[in-house]
């Protein structure tokens, strides 16, 4: 059963180019409420525990520097089928194949530097929420 949250992050790239105004803008016209946010750094061994599914991807090492080479927006969303609606506003990882509209096509540079962060399932949506923010800071 799906649930109604999911998880986002505003990745390193797209809160240099203050893009963090206009990503949440499209977030909350796309029908989604914000139940918890804060702008945060990762460590290296934040990011590297965060992203340990990775780990033995070839792209890991790259990835743990890039999450951690500056500040993000975490995020808990809460919509009607969230991780599924969330996917489909971001858009595909390669911001060449996504939709027109799509947060990756408007803000995203690369497939590395891609702008946002959504959970792929309810379970990591859960799992992911939970790293980042503790029950006193969702609402």
């Amino acid at each position: 059963m799906a649930t109604n949250r999911t998880f986002t992050m505003i990745k390193p790239d797209a809160v240099e180019n203050n893009s963090i105004g206009g990503i949440l803008k499209m977030i909350n016209e796309a029908g989604f409420r914000i139940v918890a946010m804060k702008y945060t750094k990762l460590s290296a061994e934040a990011a590297g525990t965060f992203y340990e599914i990775h780990k033995e991807r070839p792209f890991y090492g790259e990835l743990v520097n890039y999450m951690s080479s500056g500040p993000i927006v975490a995020a808990i969303l809460e919509k009607n089928n969230a991780v599924a609606d969330f996917r489909t506003l971001i858009g595909a990882t390669d911001p060449t194949k996504a939709d027109e509209g799509t947060i990756r096509k408007i803000y995203a540079k690369s497939i590395a530097a891609n702008a946002v962060h959504g959970s792929d399932s309810d379970e990591n949506a859960q799992i992911e929420g939970d790293f980042y923010f503790s029950k006193l800071e969702r609402f």
